[in-house]
């Protein structure tokens, strides 16, 4: 009948999957954005502001961090199948999905955002107790640590299966979150109020924190970068190495800010503490903490991009790719991007 040739056709309308891909690396940003809000904002306000935890801003900046790794989460997850099974977004695409090892992870990672849910409503509701209190830390530890080490499993360092890469990328990731996080905080939360008791006690704090993350970061992303590469050959001459030199340029920018930032502390704070949090006196560090935190987003989508390609495409002749888990081929497709390089995957094929 010709209704039913309609919506035949219809049912098998192509997929433009390399838009899909463009948003899938939007929800992995959104998810970054959303681990480094809402577990760099509690623990900035754990270890270093509990008093911050009552400030409408802070809360406001760890809420849209939740939100955030929410909404994220539950995009990849369809994401994910539109752009490695290439069919329309529906329910059946979903359960595909999450018959899949990926598709199970991220279950697990919404569960866990869920659970934070939780541990955001205590501090929404007690505040400062809740900062303080050890239960609440112990809470937000166990659900932070939990979303840290399930972000690894849907990364290329799930195919190296040795401690130590696990470990650098927790570690990564963990810096990446106190670093980013505190800094939104910073600028949302302590700077505007300019309070010289929260200037001088907040800040110097942060700097050490920072400067630790910021070192955390660099390391293990040395360790990560040599277990997916392999070779200084392999980082000029395939895509995900020259994505990764981008990656490298932008963060030294954005250390380049760091230091101005941390110069400022060192040289000026006591003055803007004297004068009471005078905003002329503040407001060139507001200058370097906004750059660097523009700056940052950067690096997320960087390393957003970095999720979808493969460190073994365009490997030198003669070197074996060191990387076979991409999350298209967990999901069962027959193909990784970029898709000139493609075979036909057996489910669209078969359609």
């Amino acid at each position: 009948m010709p209704g039913h040739d309609h919506a035949d056709a219809h049912h098998h309308l192509p997929v433009n999957v390399d838009a899909a891909r463009s948003w899938y690396v939007l929800a992995r940003l959104v998810d970054y954005l959303g681990i480094a809000l809402f577990l760099g904002g509690s623990g900035f306000v754990a270890l270093l502001w509990p008093a911050g935890s009552a400030v409408r801003a802070t809360r406001r900046v760890i809420t849209a961090g939740w939100l955030l790794g929410v909404a994220g989460a539950v995009a990849t997850i369809v994401l994910e199948g539109v752009w490695a099974g290439g069919g329309p977004i529906g329910w059946p695409l979903v359960t595909r999905v999450l018959a899949t090892d990926f598709g199970r992870v991220w279950l697990a990672i919404a569960l866990l955002w869920l659970l934070a849910g939780v541990v955001l409503a205590d501090l929404l509701q007690r505040k400062e107790i809740a900062a303080r209190s050890v239960a609440w830390r112990v809470g937000a530890l166990a659900v932070g640590l939990g979303l840290l080490r399930a972000m690894g499993l849907t990364g290329h360092t799930s195919d190296a299966g040795t401690p130590l890469v696990e470990i650098a990328d927790l570690a990564h990731l963990l810096g990446m979150a106190l670093w980013i996080g505190g800094l939104v905080v910073l600028l949302f939360g302590v700077l505007p109020r300019r309070r010289p008791d929260e200037l001088a006690r907040v800040v110097p704090r942060y700097s050490r924190l920072a400067m630790v993350s910021v070192g955390t970061v660099v390391l293990a992303g040395v360790v990560l970068a040599w277990q997916s590469l392999g070779s200084v050959d392999a980082l000029l001459h395939t895509d995900y190495g020259r994505i990764l030199l981008v990656k490298i340029g932008v963060l030294a920018v954005v250390l380049a800010a760091a230091q101005a930032s941390k110069s400022w502390v060192g040289r000026r704070l006591d003055f803007a503490v004297v004068l009471r949090g005078d905003a002329r006196t503040v407001r060139p560090f507001v200058y370097s903490v906004t750059a660097e935190t523009v700056l940052v987003v950067f690096v997320l989508f960087a390393a957003s991009v970095l999720v979808t390609a493969s460190p073994g495409a365009d490997v030198p002749p003669g070197r074996k790719p060191k990387w076979t888990n991409h999350p298209c081929r967990r999901a069962g497709a027959a193909c990784c991007f970029p898709r000139s390089r493609c075979s036909p995957s057996p489910d669209r094929s078969s359609r």
